[in-house]
Formats: structure tokens, sequence, C-alpha cells
């Protein structure tokens, strides 16, 4: 319990779609309003030079699967041959191309050419922040409801499989195994979240651990 309120991860299902609906209407990403990966923000402003200054706009889609028995997290294992980030644990997405309307359109977008999630399964209901990466791209995670029923159709030369893992875990700080990460001569702590045989590290664990705080709950961003 916190302040008299359950955890996240002990709410009911009910609840916890409320909150993911309500949090994240209520807050609304500023431009400025950066993270990087698993660490602090505090880290990120140490390290801010390193990062080209005009990084490449992206995208991805953070899908919530709205199972019987709780919300999942669709998560895509990334085709080893990838020049960026090749055999990682992600969420579909890419870069903004030309006709993209906004973020929200390239990760509906994305998400549909790498996985076939057809976009009448998905409901956007919020952004977070902008993620940096080291390889030069600002990422911004789209937030979306998904109603199962969905049949996925993987483009093999981007991802090679799919897994779901409860959000209830996910948003458990017990589950979330600390790391040592060194980066343009700092070092850093940052954060994996195992599930099974899967290890969700990087970006990706960062905007789950910044859902975390958007929902209310502690996070390894605060610092």
């Amino acid at each position: 319990m916190t302040d008299g309120r359950p955890a996240l991860h002990h709410l009911p299902v009910a609840a916890l779609r409320q909150q993911l609906r309500e949090r994240l209407a209520a807050k609304a990403p500023g431009e400025t309003e950066l993270r990087l990966g698993a660490i602090s923000r505090a880290a990120l402003e140490r390290i801010r030079a390193l990062f080209p200054p005009q990084p490449l706009r992206a995208a991805v889609l953070i899908p919530l699967v709205d199972r019987d028995e709780g919300l999942t997290v669709l998560l895509t294992r990334r085709a080893s041959n990838l020049k960026h980030h090749a055999g990682q644990i992600s969420f579909p997405g890419g870069r903004l191309e030309p006709d993209d309307r906004d973020a929200v359109a390239a990760a509906l977008r994305e998400t549909e050419e790498e996985i076939g999630l057809r976009r009448e399964f998905i409901e956007v209901i919020g952004r977070l922040p902008d993620h940096v990466v080291i390889s030069g791209y600002r990422v911004t995670p789209v937030v979306a409801l998904v109603r199962p029923g969905f049949e996925l159709m993987l483009d093999p030369t981007e991802v090679v499989a799919t897994f779901e893992a409860p959000l209830r875990h996910l948003l458990d700080p017990a589950t979330h195994a600390r790391r040592r990460l060194e980066f343009g001569g700092e070092e850093f702590e940052t954060f994996d979240l195992p599930w099974g045989e899967y290890n969700i590290w990087g970006a990706t664990a960062g905007m789950l651990l910044t859902l975390i705080e958007v929902l209310g709950g502690a996070s390894s961003h605060a610092g």
C-alpha cells in the first residue's frame, strides 16, 4: 500500500484501465521533457551533449492488450540482422516518414507494417515524454489499448517473434533488476524488467518505467 492506496500491480483490471485513461489524458508531455532508457533525468542532463543536436524523429506503439485476465504488454524481438538494436526486445515502431501526419500516425503505420496489428483493434489513449536513444533517434512512445481478437503477421525482416508480458508483473518494483551502465565516461544505475526467458532493457524498459511514473507509481526516473 502507498498513502492508503493499493500499489499499481495490485489494482483491479478495471481500476488500472481507468487510471491509464485518466493519467494519460491529464499528462501532456513537454517538448523538452526527454528521457534516456531507464536512467534518471539528472543522468540524462550530464550526457545530453553527447547526443546529436537534431536527432531523427521516430515513434513506437506501447500496445496494452485488454485481456479478460488482465492487461498485457505486446512486445517484439527484433531481427538479428538489423542495423540498430538487432535482436533486442522492443515495441513496434520506426522513424517518421514525410507522409505521416504526426507521431501517432507513424506509430500506427509502423505497427501494422511490422507485426500486422490492424488499426481497428487499437485505441490510442495518450503519449509519454520522448526518449532519446544512443543510435541517434528521438522516439515518441504512443500508448494504446488493444482489443483482443487480432491476428498478427510479422515482417521477418524487422521482427522475428512477439510475446505478451503481464502489465501487472512489469508494474511491480520487486521484479525490476538493477544494472550498471557506462556511457560517455559516466556510470549510471539503470533497470531491467525481466519476464520469463525475456529481458526488457534500455529504451524499452525506460518507456515502461516512464509509464509507471505517469500512473503514479515509483520510478527509477525520478532521480
